[in-house]
């Protein structure tokens, strides 16, 4: 596999971690830390959400990458 390909697969992988941790944090799933302005705010989950489709869809495009 191609450094390149590496390098943008985890790329994706950490968008769609931190997606899913804004999705718990913004539907008060995952309250930490506690003092994040993020915790109950619907908005954040929404973010949450197109940052995590953002990273699938890079993950997917670095399989693309020869």
């Amino acid at each position: 596999m191609k450094p390149v390909r590496i390098v943008v697969t985890l790329l994706g992988l950490l968008a769609l971690l931190v997606g899913i941790l804004w999705i718990g944090q913004g539907t008060g799933f995952i309250p930490w830390p506690r003092s994040s302005f993020m915790i109950d705010q619907m908005p954040w989950a929404y973010a949450g959400a197109g940052l995590g489709v953002v990273g699938v869809a890079v993950m997917f495009a670095a399989r693309m990458i020869r």
